[in-house]
């Protein structure tokens, strides 16, 4: 480690500087190791297509085995014959095994899950940026890209192979390799998170016994993500597999299933960083909702709970993502959370940031929520009218005050008499309010007078007892002063002699 200097002690912000300095020089990096003490070149061996078949199991397997040797791609310089043998030999096993059939037989299947959990499966290494912000900073790529890509690529033609057999292939493929599978979205490289994203899928179709297990263990990630570590790369990818996973629920919905929505995924929105995957969690959500509509209750007032107080940009996704459920809202079920949840449109509507403002108001050019609000206009319209009315005649941008005279107008028509009684009683409730205003003036005023006129009185008694205090100090004096000459006389008199 090279020494600090005086300078660089006394000024912390240097040390930083210099540190973010030296992580932007590097733009990937790769927790793939060599195993071995020294390196092992690599011989290039017969093409597949060129071997009798007879002979073609065989190569097929030593070319699986010669695919495990693992190779530093941080050392750009080393190496380079056999990282071009070994990329030229995975090329080949993914145009094998996509192109030809009957290759996939039992005992290939332990060579090929070994090839794969040596290449892929590996503890993935500390973030180079430990404020790494997946919103503003770029992702550090895995260097060992150029192998790694074939051999996701393998594993994928492998499982999609009409040969593979789920019932050989569950005695490798298991709850382990699924657990190692599911611990690598954590890759900050999107381009493996996008693999992993359909490799777990197709494994989640072909091996029955393994869904509970990959439900389980999603919910455990999330869990950890929301009340731990508030960190995990991978949160949009396995929302992206849960969307298609819930789609296939069977109905009625287990309890299991409801029980993930309340604890687990309504909870996913007081996350931090809810823009990287609110879209996908708003889709799962949706999915719910279309499953079983009586969970549209619980579902709102839990979004209503964690509905963001200080951050602009999670109440427009909210919002949005209020409106997706809107759009799949059954009446009956509309009535039942029609008031708390105009009560937080009402104060979105207010919101003085307009982007919150405008995605509340547009929920009034959607034809399907603008036809439940005419059903219930009786419950809407004294909830929303006093912000609307406000907000016209006081919101600082224009086009939101154009956006609140068209909803007025909208609500006006859908219940005229209503409009009016509620124009009234806000004008004669605006009037007792200013009533209230001039009387607590008129009250501080008077307080103010009272105030000044004790402090002028306060004034005047201390001016008067200071003469007070005066005369009587001069008094004092005056009676010293005869005190003393009456002495002095006495003094003479003794003094004079007798005749």
């Amino acid at each position: 480690m090279s020494a600090i200097s005086a300078s660089e002690k006394v000024d912390g912000f240097t040390r930083k500087s210099m540190r973010k300095a030296q992580k932007q020089r590097k733009s990937q990096g790769s927790s793939q190791y060599r195993t071995q003490s020294a390196p092992v070149e690599l011989s290039p061996l017969p093409q597949l297509k060129d071997a009798p078949s007879a002979e073609q199991q065989e190569l097929f397997t030593q070319k699986l085995q010669q695919c495990c040797m693992l190779f530093d791609f941080l050392d750009s310089v080393t190496d380079l014959k056999s990282k071009e043998i070994k990329r030229a030999t995975l090329n080949e096993l993914v145009d094998y095994v996509s192109t030809n059939r009957g290759v996939l037989v039992e005992p290939a299947y332990p060579e090929i899950t070994n090839m794969i959990s040596t290449n892929i499966f590996r503890t993935l290494a500390p973030s180079e940026n430990p404020d790494f912000d997946p919103e503003e900073d770029e992702p550090t790529l895995e260097a060992s890209w150029p192998h790694m890509q074939l051999v996701y690529e393998f594993l994928l033609r492998f499982l999609e192979n009409p040969d593979f057999q789920p019932s050989i292939a569950k005695r490798y493929i298991d709850q382990k390799f699924v657990l190692q599978l599911l611990e690598l979205f954590d890759s900050e490289d999107p381009r493996e998170r996008d693999f992993l994203k359909t490799i777990l899928h197709r494994i989640y179709g072909k091996f029955l016994g393994l869904r509970a297990f990959i439900r389980k263990q999603i919910n455990n990630i999330f869990l950890r993500f929301i009340y731990e570590t508030e960190h995990f790369n991978g949160v949009a990818e396995l929302l992206e597999i849960l969307g298609s996973i819930i789609n296939g629920f069977a109905l009625p919905l287990k309890a299991e299933h409801k029980q993930f929505l309340m604890r687990v995924l309504i909870p996913l929105h007081t996350a931090k960083g809810l823009a990287l995957f609110h879209a996908q969690l708003a889709y799962c959500v949706v999915q719910f909702l279309e499953k079983d509509p009586t969970l549209t209750e619980p579902v709102i007032r839990g979004l209503l709970k964690f509905w963001p107080k200080t951050c602009s940009q999670k109440e427009v996704m909210f919002l949005g993502e209020i409106e997706e459920i809107l759009d799949v809202i059954e009446p009956t079920q509309f009535k039942k959370i029609q008031e708390p949840l105009f009560k937080q449109i009402s104060k979105c509507v207010a919101n003085p940031h307009f982007q919150v403002a405008e995605r509340a108001l547009y929920f009034w050019n959607n034809e399907y929520i603008l036809s439940l609000i005419e059903e219930n206009i009786d419950k809407v319209l004294p909830i929303m009218f006093g912000s609307l009315y406000r907000i016209s005649k006081e919101h600082w941008n224009p086009t939101i005050v154009a956006l609140v005279y068209n909803v007025l107008k909208t609500l006006m028509e859908m219940n005229c008499t209503l409009f009016d009684e509620l124009t009234s009683s806000y004008k004669a409730d605006r009037q007792r309010e200013k009533k209230k205003e001039q009387e607590r003036d008129e009250l501080w005023k008077k307080l103010e007078e009272l105030r000044l006129s004790n402090s002028t009185l306060v004034q005047n008694n201390s001016h008067m007892l200071q003469s007070v205090l005066n005369n009587k100090n001069n008094n004092n004096n005056n009676n010293d002063n005869q005190d003393k000459a009456a002495d002095a006389a006495i003094t003479e008199d003794d003094r004079a002699p007798e005749f």
